[in-house]
Order: structure tokens, then C-alpha cells, then sequence
């Protein structure tokens, strides 16, 4: 099912796109208000999901880089081992592909991640993201959902 790598192509693209328009345009820390509940926030992030061992000193950088090497070169082997039905899965994987690619570019390119979506509700915020994040969120929703049934065909009764 490689022909659904032109999806991870367009999630890369679209997630460097926006991360060198935000880099370009912003400061960083700096926040721009979209909606009462939705900003415009660059931050830079050193570690995972949520920060998650951002203050580790250095290695995270390359023990997420490898890790991401790792998880991408097992989600490429996955994709060409799917038979042709598989559809929904091989949607959610090329998303995952796409975002943890994205994802790796940065921490190669930079040391960090560029983060820059913020969802908030008065003081509360959600931990800034990207794009390549929502599609590995999306991926992985994907794959939930297809574990469960969706997408499998109707077997007859």
C-alpha cells in the first residue's frame, strides 16, 4: 500500500511549511489571537509529547531522533506488507509516517521541535503542537478505529 505515501509527503510539506512560515514571521514566545479559545504561540520544544524530558540536558534530541528513525522505517515495512483492503490502516500509518518524519526533520535541523498551535479555555492550555503532531493524532485515532471494525468489510451472515 505505498501508494498512500504521497499522503506523508503532504503531511512533511505541510508541516514544514508552516513551521518555516511561523519561525519566519514570529518571535519566539511571541502569541497571535485567532479565536477566544485558539492562538498562535512559537515555542520550541526539546522533548516529546507534552515536553515530556524537555530538561533532560541534550540526549532526548537524538534518543526522539533515533527513536523516530526506528518507528518510521517499521511503519514503511508495515505499509508494504498491507493487502489491499487494508485502506483505513494504511491512511492511519501514512499519517503517523508523515508526522513523525516532520517531526524528525526538526530535531536534526534545529535540536528542538517548533511548535506553535494553542488551544486554551481561560487559564488552562493544552501543550502547543504542530502540524505534524495532529496528523500522527489523526493517525493514530485512525488506527483506533480501525482496530474496532471501521473500514473492514461487511461480513456476510
Amino acid at each position: 500500500m505505498l501508494k498512500w505515501l504521497w499522503l506523508s509527503l503532504l503531511a512533511v510539506i505541510l508541516d514544514q511549511a508552516s513551521k518555516l512560515a511561523i519561525a519566519g514571521s514570529m518571535q519566539l514566545y511571541e502569541s497571535i489571537q485567532i479565536m477566544p479559545f485558539f492562538k498562535l504561540t512559537y515555542v520550541h520544544n526539546t522533548g516529546a509529547a507534552f515536553s515530556f524530558l524537555s530538561e533532560a540536558g541534550g540526549w532526548q534530541r537524538w534518543f526522539f531522533a533515533g527513536l523516530a528513525v526506528v518507528i518510521s522505517a517499521v511503519i514503511a515495512v508495515w505499509l508494504t506488507r498491507l493487502k489491499k483492503h487494508e485502506t483505513l490502516l494504511a491512511v492511519a500509518l501514512a499519517l503517523v509516517l508523515g508526522g513523525a518524519v516532520g517531526n524528525l526533520i526538526d530535531r536534526l535541523a534545529y535540536g528542538y521541535v517548533i511548535d506553535f498551535l494553542d488551544v486554551y479555555y481561560d487559564s488552562w492550555h493544552w501543550p502547543a503542537f504542530n502540524i505534524a503532531d495532529s496528523a500522527i493524532t489523526l493517525g493514530v485515532m485512525l488506527m483506533l478505529a480501525e482496530s474496532f471494525g471501521l473500514g473492514h468489510p461487511k461480513e456476510p451472515v
